[in-house]
């Protein structure tokens, strides 16, 4: 039975497969460990990030280097601008947003929102292409945002209506249109300078913002007094649900492309539910579980079907 077991392994990983569900798995855990670090300490939503872009960074920095190419043409100044707007939105600004709503919503609910950036990058598209989208777009977008309010009520009825979740999700949505930018943005330069170097030029650039801002605005001698639990958290933050999954996808795109990984990707906002009902002690409902479900559907439609 294990000889079967190793066997599966090794087919799964030749195939992109294990990488995919490691990828969706890691990125998953990053509402659950911020969570967990909020409650280990009141700590606030900046200095949780400086400590996760601070762990990070090296990392990002090892990243770039594996993916260097000699043969690669040279970077341009227009293209370190366009890596340094990437990372302003996609790590810094996406990042820093999340973190503050994830202070008053559930990590379920956050999870929610966050996975209707494909619906956003829609919207954005037809604004800048001035291009009606199909009644079969508008039916997915509609089926989306049914199952965002769905699982809104589901958070409403455990916090009694506050208008704390309110404002946590307009923050998270807020990560979510910073992501979705981000996301259009990699178009430019992806074919110049790569997929995996952009991954980690870009969030080396990130985590430059952030600690810049840290450093500003935050309150660096308190790191030292904070508990070994917000540590801990940041720095599996930012090995297990940042730079990891970001080459865990890029090894599961190069077996399987981006179409395949992307619905691998479904499982992400199913896993972050299920692992902050067991880690967390954060009820479930039929509520979240329906709106889940509406969002999963709505987002598999918009992906074009395989020819």
């Amino acid at each position: 039975m294990m000889n079967n077991d190793r066997a599966l392994l090794r087919r799964w990983a030749h195939d992109g497969q294990l990488y995919a569900v490691l990828a969706a798995t890691g990125m998953s855990m990053k509402a659950v460990f911020v969570k967990l670090a909020y409650a280990a300490a009141p700590v606030d939503a900046l200095t949780l990030l400086a400590l996760r872009m601070g762990f990070a960074l090296p990392l990002f920095l090892a990243l770039a280097w594996l993916a260097r190419d000699p043969d690669a043409t040279p970077l341009t100044g227009r293209d370190w601008l366009h890596i340094a707007a990437l990372g302003c939105f996609g790590y810094y600004l996406a990042s820093l947003f999340d973190f503050y709503g994830l202070e008053t919503i559930t990590a379920g609910l956050e999870r929610l929102i966050l996975y209707l950036y494909p619906t956003l990058v829609l919207v954005i598209h037809v604004c800048l292409t001035r291009r009606r989208p199909s009644a079969r777009t508008v039916q997915a977008l509609a089926i989306c945002y049914l199952g965002l309010g769905v699982g809104f009520v589901h958070d409403l009825q455990v916090t009694g209506w506050s208008p704390e979740v309110m404002l946590g999700a307009a923050w998270v949505f807020a990560s979510a249109v910073s992501y979705a930018l981000y996301f259009i943005g990699t178009g430019a330069v992806i074919g110049r300078v790569g997929s995996m170097r952009l991954a980690g030029l870009a969030g080396s650039a990130s985590c430059l913002f952030v600690l810049v801002h840290f450093a500003i605005a935050g309150d660096p001698a308190a790191l030292p007094a904070l508990p070994s639990g917000v540590w801990l958290n940041g720095a599996l933050m930012a090995v297990i649900s940042t730079t990891l999954p970001i080459y865990w996808l890029s090894l599961s795109i190069a077996r399987l492309g981006a179409a395949q990984t992307a619905a691998m990707g479904n499982l992400g906002p199913v896993l972050t539910v299920f692992a902050s009902w067991l880690l967390l002690g954060e009820p479930l409902s039929v509520f979240q579980l329906g709106g889940l479900a509406l969002v999963i559907l709505g987002v598999a439609r918009l992906k074009p079907k395989a020819a």
